[in-house]
């Protein structure tokens, strides 16, 4: 929505009843019975409700001032432009960190290898092995507890990885073995990842990680959700990816694209996570998968009941007000929403506003003084 203070031409300190007084006066402006020549009448008065609807209530009103400062804040600090060059250089430097972490533990790798090379050589032993380093740090129970996490090395190509994990899973059986063995299943889990980095480091690593998820935001129209458009995600340094909006898109719905993520030294590429975000339209608010829309009724029409007419996503409706129809009934209609991810779909929700005469007249104005003050005649 647009800010509503610019909607009713009223200052950020305005009070309430200056609000008040310039909603009434803009309301009866863009009352679309006194502008049926105009097809954007009633946009224009639902806009002006909104905008009271915001203003009146202290907490919405406190909400929007809080999120107007702080996009001020930004827009203050940085510009789009130099945000995008903060993270093309954040990425650079995590780029070059990992660089200098994988130099780092490849020479310490090299110098290890070289050592225990050496010391076979002088000793006539095999050079130390990942379980054996373990066993050197952590002692021989450690040993046996990382030796039990992980399949032989010599069969490890001929098993699937569903094979390795229920050779995990069975490693450690604490009705069969002794009170060592049980111990050794405490520490299991935290050696075999210990004893997994040993064998990356030094040279046998079976498969490189993957990069973390690269997150990012797309705006869409409530026409492209209906339509199941295609949208189009920037992922910075001149990447893009395309996908379609599927049924259950909505508010803050995210999409994810396999492999379209951050692309690191010795890493998997990873992930782009795309959240949707609902471009605000004149014509209705988002709820979920439903679509709200309000619908202006002058006081005789909510007496005595009528039928109108009203845009709805998919073209004309028509609704049907009945009598005694106060300014917080609301009228669901069924099927008339966004699609969601059961096949079905929301629904349209009208809201009634009612609305005063642009002049005073005086036999009502008598006839509600006398309801007032208990006059019947």
């Amino acid at each position: 929505m647009r800010d509503p203070y610019k909607i009713l031409g009223v200052p950020q300190d305005a009070g309430t009843d200056e609000i008040k007084a310039a909603w009434r006066n803009m309301a009866k402006a863009v009352h679309p019975d006194h502008n049926q020549g105009d097809p954007t009448a009633t946009a224009r008065f639902a806009e002006v409700g909104r905008a009271y609807e915001t203003l009146k209530d202290p907490k919405k009103r406190s909400l929007f001032d809080t999120a107007a400062r702080m996009a001020e804040a930004r827009m203050n600090g940085e510009t789009i432009m130099q945000q995008r060059q903060a993270a093309r250089e954040a990425a650079v430097r995590a780029k070059a960190a990992q660089a200098n972490a994988e130099r780092v533990m490849e020479e310490l790798a090299r110098a290890n290898a070289q050592k225990a090379a050496k010391a076979a050589r002088q000793q006539h032993v095999s050079p130390e092995s990942a379980e054996d380093m373990v066993e050197r740090i952590f002692g021989a129970q450690a040993k046996a507890a990382s030796a039990s996490a992980t399949p032989p090395r010599a069969n490890a190509g001929k098993r699937t990885e569903a094979e390795a994990g229920k050779l995990e899973a069975e490693a450690v059986k604490p009705e069969e073995e002794g009170t060592e063995t049980v111990a050794a299943a405490g520490i299991l889990q935290p050696l075999s990842i210990l004893t997994s980095l040993v064998r990356r480091f030094t040279g046998s690593a079976p498969a490189p990680e993957k990069a973390p998820d690269q997150f990012v935001q797309v705006t869409v129209t409530i026409e492209d959700i209906l339509k199941g458009s295609w949208t189009t995600a920037q992922l910075g340094e001149g990447r893009e990816a395309s996908f379609a909006l599927s049924a259950g898109t909505r508010e803050g719905h995210q999409v994810r694209l396999k492999g379209h993520g951050y692309k690191l030294p010795n890493m998997q590429r990873g992930d782009a996570v795309v959240s949707i975000h609902i471009a605000s339209d004149a014509r209705f608010t988002v709820d979920g998968f439903d679509l709200r829309t309000v619908l202006p009724v002058t006081i005789e029409n909510a007496v005595l009941g009528t039928e109108a007419r009203i845009d709805g996503p998919n073209g004309p409706v028509d609704v049907t007000v009945p009598a005694w129809s106060g300014s917080d009934k609301t009228i669901r209609i069924s099927g008339q929403g966004l699609p969601d991810d059961t096949g079905g779909k929301g629904d349209l929700i009208v809201e009634l506003r009612i609305m005063l005469w642009e002049k005073p007249d005086d036999k009502v104005t008598d006839l509600m003084r006398s309801m007032r003050e208990g006059l019947f005649l």
